[in-house]
Protein backbone atom coordinates (compact mmCIF):
# COMPACT_ATOMS: atom_id res chain seq x y z
CA UNK A 1 0.00 0.00 0.00
CA UNK A 2 1.21 3.25 -1.15
CA UNK A 3 1.39 6.00 1.29
CA UNK A 4 1.13 10.00 0.35
CA UNK A 5 3.35 12.54 2.78
CA UNK A 6 1.19 13.33 5.16
CA UNK A 7 0.48 9.62 5.88
CA UNK A 8 4.39 9.53 6.48
CA UNK A 9 4.78 12.32 8.34
CA UNK A 10 1.64 11.05 11.16
CA UNK A 11 3.04 8.09 11.38
CA UNK A 12 6.80 9.38 12.44
CA UNK A 13 5.24 11.63 14.97
CA UNK A 14 2.84 8.66 16.53
CA UNK A 15 6.12 6.61 16.53
CA UNK A 16 8.09 9.73 18.24
CA UNK A 17 5.48 10.15 20.86
CA UNK A 18 5.58 6.36 21.30
CA UNK A 19 9.41 6.52 21.62
CA UNK A 20 10.02 9.93 23.31
CA UNK A 21 10.61 8.38 27.10
CA UNK A 22 13.11 5.54 25.85
CA UNK A 23 14.84 9.21 23.63
CA UNK A 24 14.63 11.34 27.50
CA UNK A 25 16.09 7.53 29.38
CA UNK A 26 19.02 7.63 26.69
CA UNK A 27 19.87 11.32 27.35
CA UNK A 28 22.00 11.12 30.53
CA UNK A 29 23.74 7.88 29.48
CA UNK A 30 24.73 9.92 26.25
CA UNK A 31 25.83 12.75 27.78
CA UNK A 32 27.55 10.83 30.64
CA UNK A 33 29.99 8.93 28.23
CA UNK A 34 30.20 12.11 25.97
CA UNK A 35 31.33 14.42 28.63
CA UNK A 36 33.21 11.78 30.53
CA UNK A 37 34.52 9.32 27.77
CA UNK A 38 34.50 11.63 24.60
CA UNK A 39 35.90 15.01 24.92
CA UNK A 40 38.69 13.58 27.38
CA UNK A 41 39.71 12.07 24.07
CA UNK A 42 41.58 15.52 23.13
CA UNK A 43 43.57 15.31 26.08
CA UNK A 44 45.61 12.53 24.68
CA UNK A 45 47.26 14.71 22.14
CA UNK A 46 49.65 15.84 25.35
CA UNK A 47 51.33 12.47 24.83
CA UNK A 48 52.77 13.66 21.68
CA UNK A 49 53.75 17.20 23.50
CA UNK A 50 56.03 18.86 26.53
CA UNK A 51 52.51 19.82 28.22
CA UNK A 52 52.72 22.70 30.13
CA UNK A 53 50.30 23.71 32.70
CA UNK A 54 50.89 27.51 31.71
CA UNK A 55 51.60 27.20 27.47
CA UNK A 56 48.06 25.17 27.52
CA UNK A 57 47.62 21.98 25.51
CA UNK A 58 47.39 23.70 22.07
CA UNK A 59 50.42 25.58 22.69
CA UNK A 60 53.04 23.02 24.57
CA UNK A 61 56.01 21.88 22.39
CA UNK A 62 55.39 18.96 20.54
CA UNK A 63 58.05 16.10 20.81
CA UNK A 64 56.64 13.51 18.60
CA UNK A 65 57.27 9.79 20.17
CA UNK A 66 59.76 10.95 22.43
CA UNK A 67 57.72 9.82 25.51
CA UNK A 68 56.92 6.30 23.97
CA UNK A 69 60.32 6.38 22.93
CA UNK A 70 61.19 6.75 26.83
CA UNK A 71 58.78 4.14 28.18
CA UNK A 72 60.51 1.38 25.83
CA UNK A 73 63.55 2.13 27.10
CA UNK A 74 63.12 2.21 30.82
CA UNK A 75 64.58 -0.42 32.35
CA UNK A 76 61.52 -1.77 33.87
CA UNK A 77 59.66 -2.01 31.17
CA UNK A 78 59.80 -5.49 30.34
CA UNK A 79 59.32 -5.94 34.21
CA UNK A 80 55.78 -3.89 34.29
CA UNK A 81 54.62 -4.86 31.00
CA UNK A 82 54.96 -9.15 32.35
CA UNK A 83 52.78 -8.41 35.64
CA UNK A 84 50.50 -6.21 33.90
CA UNK A 85 50.10 -9.05 31.61
CA UNK A 86 50.02 -12.06 34.57
CA UNK A 87 47.40 -9.94 36.49
CA UNK A 88 45.25 -9.85 33.28
CA UNK A 89 46.10 -13.42 32.03
CA UNK A 90 45.55 -14.44 35.56
CA UNK A 91 42.42 -12.52 36.12
CA UNK A 92 40.84 -13.93 33.26
CA UNK A 93 41.72 -17.38 33.75
CA UNK A 94 40.54 -17.63 37.54
CA UNK A 95 38.10 -14.73 37.88
CA UNK A 96 35.96 -14.57 34.39
CA UNK A 97 34.42 -18.10 34.98
CA UNK A 98 33.66 -17.77 38.99
CA UNK A 99 30.44 -15.22 38.06
CA UNK A 100 29.10 -17.56 35.54
CA UNK A 101 29.98 -20.70 38.03
CA UNK A 102 27.75 -19.28 40.68
CA UNK A 103 25.41 -17.98 38.60
CA UNK A 104 24.58 -21.70 37.12
CA UNK A 105 24.94 -23.03 41.08
CA UNK A 106 22.17 -19.99 41.80
CA UNK A 107 19.79 -21.35 38.93
CA UNK A 108 20.14 -24.86 40.33
CA UNK A 109 18.73 -23.81 43.79
CA UNK A 110 14.91 -24.22 44.10
CA UNK A 111 14.65 -22.84 47.99
CA UNK A 112 13.69 -19.27 47.07
CA UNK A 113 13.81 -18.55 50.70
CA UNK A 114 17.56 -19.62 50.77
CA UNK A 115 18.30 -18.12 46.96
CA UNK A 116 17.01 -14.39 47.59
CA UNK A 117 18.89 -13.80 51.00
CA UNK A 118 22.29 -15.76 49.53
CA UNK A 119 22.08 -13.40 46.68
CA UNK A 120 21.98 -10.28 48.77
CA UNK A 121 25.05 -11.46 50.85
CA UNK A 122 26.61 -12.20 47.62
CA UNK A 123 26.22 -8.40 46.19
CA UNK A 124 27.17 -6.62 49.24
CA UNK A 125 31.14 -6.75 49.04
CA UNK A 126 30.79 -5.19 45.70
CA UNK A 127 29.29 -2.16 47.46
CA UNK A 128 32.47 -1.58 49.93
CA UNK A 129 35.20 0.67 48.97
CA UNK A 130 38.59 -1.18 48.24
CA UNK A 131 39.85 1.04 51.07
CA UNK A 132 37.41 -0.63 53.74
CA UNK A 133 38.07 -4.11 51.36
CA UNK A 134 42.04 -3.44 51.80
CA UNK A 135 42.16 -2.76 55.84
CA UNK A 136 39.55 -5.82 56.18
CA UNK A 137 41.95 -8.35 54.65
CA UNK A 138 45.13 -6.51 55.90
CA UNK A 139 44.28 -7.22 58.97
CA UNK A 140 43.14 -11.04 57.99
CA UNK A 141 46.04 -12.08 56.80
CA UNK A 142 48.91 -9.98 58.41
CA UNK A 143 51.38 -12.27 59.90
CA UNK A 144 50.33 -12.04 63.37
CA UNK A 145 46.07 -11.86 62.20
CA UNK A 146 43.23 -14.21 62.23
CA UNK A 147 44.14 -16.09 59.28
CA UNK A 148 47.96 -16.95 60.17
CA UNK A 149 46.94 -17.55 63.61
CA UNK A 150 44.38 -20.78 62.07
CA UNK A 151 46.87 -22.03 60.08
CA UNK A 152 49.63 -21.37 63.32
CA UNK A 153 46.85 -23.76 65.35
CA UNK A 154 47.03 -26.69 62.56
CA UNK A 155 50.85 -26.81 61.77
CA UNK A 156 51.05 -24.51 58.29
CA UNK A 157 51.27 -20.98 58.86
CA UNK A 158 52.38 -18.55 59.24
CA UNK A 159 52.50 -16.75 55.89
CA UNK A 160 52.81 -12.79 54.48
CA UNK A 161 50.32 -13.64 51.78
CA UNK A 162 50.77 -9.86 51.21
CA UNK A 163 54.68 -8.87 51.66
CA UNK A 164 55.53 -12.48 49.23
CA UNK A 165 56.49 -12.18 46.13
CA UNK A 166 54.65 -15.49 45.44
CA UNK A 167 51.69 -15.06 47.08
CA UNK A 168 50.70 -11.50 46.26
CA UNK A 169 49.37 -12.20 43.16
CA UNK A 170 46.96 -15.27 43.66
CA UNK A 171 45.46 -13.11 47.11
CA UNK A 172 45.30 -9.76 45.16
CA UNK A 173 43.09 -11.83 42.16
CA UNK A 174 41.04 -14.13 44.75
CA UNK A 175 40.43 -11.11 47.15
CA UNK A 176 38.73 -9.25 43.63
CA UNK A 177 36.96 -12.67 43.04
CA UNK A 178 35.41 -12.42 46.43
CA UNK A 179 34.40 -8.44 46.35
CA UNK A 180 32.83 -9.05 42.58
CA UNK A 181 31.68 -12.22 41.85
CA UNK A 182 27.86 -11.78 43.41
CA UNK A 183 28.08 -8.51 40.94
CA UNK A 184 29.37 -10.50 38.35
CA UNK A 185 26.48 -12.65 38.41
CA UNK A 186 23.70 -10.72 37.74
CA UNK A 187 24.03 -10.67 34.04
CA UNK A 188 23.95 -14.25 33.28
CA UNK A 189 21.11 -14.89 35.64
CA UNK A 190 19.45 -12.41 33.69
CA UNK A 191 20.25 -14.32 30.61
CA UNK A 192 19.05 -17.61 32.31
CA UNK A 193 15.84 -16.02 33.45
CA UNK A 194 15.05 -15.60 29.68
CA UNK A 195 15.79 -19.31 28.44
CA UNK A 196 12.67 -21.22 27.25
CA UNK A 197 11.63 -23.31 30.26
CA UNK A 198 9.67 -25.72 27.27
CA UNK A 199 13.58 -26.43 26.45
CA UNK A 200 14.10 -27.90 29.96
CA UNK A 201 10.68 -29.50 30.21
CA UNK A 202 11.31 -31.54 26.75
CA UNK A 203 15.21 -32.33 27.90
CA UNK A 204 13.65 -34.10 30.99
CA UNK A 205 11.24 -36.02 28.86
CA UNK A 206 14.05 -37.21 27.27
CA UNK A 207 15.63 -38.38 30.10
CA UNK A 208 18.55 -35.52 30.46
CA UNK A 209 20.03 -35.35 33.65
CA UNK A 210 20.60 -31.79 35.25
CA UNK A 211 24.42 -31.37 34.19
CA UNK A 212 23.44 -32.33 30.48
CA UNK A 213 21.03 -29.57 30.26
CA UNK A 214 23.49 -27.11 31.74
CA UNK A 215 26.12 -28.49 28.54
CA UNK A 216 23.53 -28.93 26.46
CA UNK A 217 21.12 -25.93 26.94
CA UNK A 218 21.91 -23.68 29.33
CA UNK A 219 25.73 -22.78 28.31
CA UNK A 220 24.74 -22.86 24.82
CA UNK A 221 21.85 -20.09 25.69
CA UNK A 222 24.52 -18.20 27.56
CA UNK A 223 27.49 -18.14 25.01
CA UNK A 224 26.18 -14.58 23.44
CA UNK A 225 26.38 -12.83 26.85
CA UNK A 226 29.96 -14.88 27.65
CA UNK A 227 31.62 -14.04 24.34
CA UNK A 228 30.35 -10.49 24.48
CA UNK A 229 31.90 -9.94 28.42
CA UNK A 230 34.95 -12.23 27.81
CA UNK A 231 35.96 -10.02 24.83
CA UNK A 232 35.70 -6.60 27.02
CA UNK A 233 37.28 -8.47 29.29
CA UNK A 234 40.12 -9.21 26.86
CA UNK A 235 40.50 -5.30 25.38
CA UNK A 236 41.08 -4.51 29.32
CA UNK A 237 43.42 -7.25 29.82
CA UNK A 238 46.95 -4.30 30.69
CA UNK A 239 44.14 -2.57 33.23
CA UNK A 240 44.28 -3.29 36.46
CA UNK A 241 42.36 -2.16 39.77
CA UNK A 242 44.05 1.09 40.58
CA UNK A 243 42.36 0.96 43.79
CA UNK A 244 43.04 -2.56 44.93
CA UNK A 245 46.72 -2.32 43.70
CA UNK A 246 47.18 0.77 45.54
CA UNK A 247 45.90 -0.74 48.87
CA UNK A 248 47.98 -4.20 48.82
CA UNK A 249 50.83 -2.89 47.20
CA UNK A 250 54.01 -2.78 48.97
CA UNK A 251 58.01 -2.43 48.93
CA UNK A 252 58.29 -5.95 49.46
CA UNK A 253 56.47 -7.27 46.45
CA UNK A 254 57.09 -4.43 43.73
CA UNK A 255 59.15 -7.02 41.55
CA UNK A 256 55.50 -8.60 40.79
CA UNK A 257 52.97 -6.01 42.02
CA UNK A 258 54.32 -2.76 39.67
CA UNK A 259 51.46 -2.82 36.92
CA UNK A 260 50.81 0.00 34.47
CA UNK A 261 48.15 1.63 36.31
CA UNK A 262 50.37 2.04 40.05
CA UNK A 263 53.12 3.23 37.15
CA UNK A 264 51.44 6.02 36.03
CA UNK A 265 50.48 6.87 39.48
CA UNK A 266 53.90 7.64 40.79
CA UNK A 267 55.01 9.28 37.95
CA UNK A 268 51.87 11.21 36.44
CA UNK A 269 50.35 12.43 39.87
CA UNK A 270 53.44 11.78 42.16
CA UNK A 271 55.84 13.41 39.39
CA UNK A 272 53.33 15.61 37.60
CA UNK A 273 55.28 14.22 34.31
CA UNK A 274 51.51 14.51 32.73
CA UNK A 275 52.65 13.76 28.61
CA UNK A 276 54.76 10.63 29.74
CA UNK A 277 51.75 9.29 31.95
CA UNK A 278 49.49 10.17 29.17
CA UNK A 279 51.39 8.39 26.43
CA UNK A 280 51.88 5.42 28.85
CA UNK A 281 48.33 5.17 28.77
CA UNK A 282 47.87 5.87 24.84
CA UNK A 283 49.96 2.69 24.67
CA UNK A 284 47.57 0.50 26.82
CA UNK A 285 45.01 1.32 24.64
CA UNK A 286 46.36 0.38 21.55
CA UNK A 287 47.22 -2.99 23.31
CA UNK A 288 43.75 -3.43 24.15
CA UNK A 289 42.55 -2.53 20.98
CA UNK A 290 44.56 -4.73 18.70
CA UNK A 291 43.95 -7.63 21.12
CA UNK A 292 40.00 -6.64 21.28
CA UNK A 293 40.11 -6.56 17.51
CA UNK A 294 41.80 -10.16 16.99
CA UNK A 295 39.95 -11.99 20.21
CA UNK A 296 36.68 -10.62 18.38
CA UNK A 297 37.84 -11.84 15.00
CA UNK A 298 38.28 -15.12 16.05
CA UNK A 299 35.25 -15.22 17.75
CA UNK A 300 33.19 -14.18 14.92
CA UNK A 301 34.68 -16.99 12.70
CA UNK A 302 34.25 -19.55 15.61
CA UNK A 303 31.36 -18.96 17.07
CA UNK A 304 29.64 -16.14 15.03
CA UNK A 305 29.71 -14.07 18.19
CA UNK A 306 31.14 -10.91 18.71
CA UNK A 307 31.27 -7.22 20.17
CA UNK A 308 30.61 -5.87 16.75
Amino acid sequence: MIRDKGENALFAQIRFKESWVLILMAIPGLAYFFTFKYIPLVGNIIAFQNYNLFQGLFHSKWVGLDHFLTLFRYDDFWIIMRNSLKLGLYSIFFGFPAPLVLALLLNELRAMWLKRPLQTMLYLPHFLSWVIVGGIFSNLLDVKGWMNQMLHNVGLGPYDFLGNSATFLGTVISISIWKEIGWGTIIYLAALAGINPSLYEAATVDGASRIRQIWSITLPSLMPAIIVLLLLRVGNLLDANIEQMLMFLNPLVRDVGEVFDTYIYRVGLLDSQYSYSTAIGVFKSVIGLILLTLVNTLSKKTTGEGVY
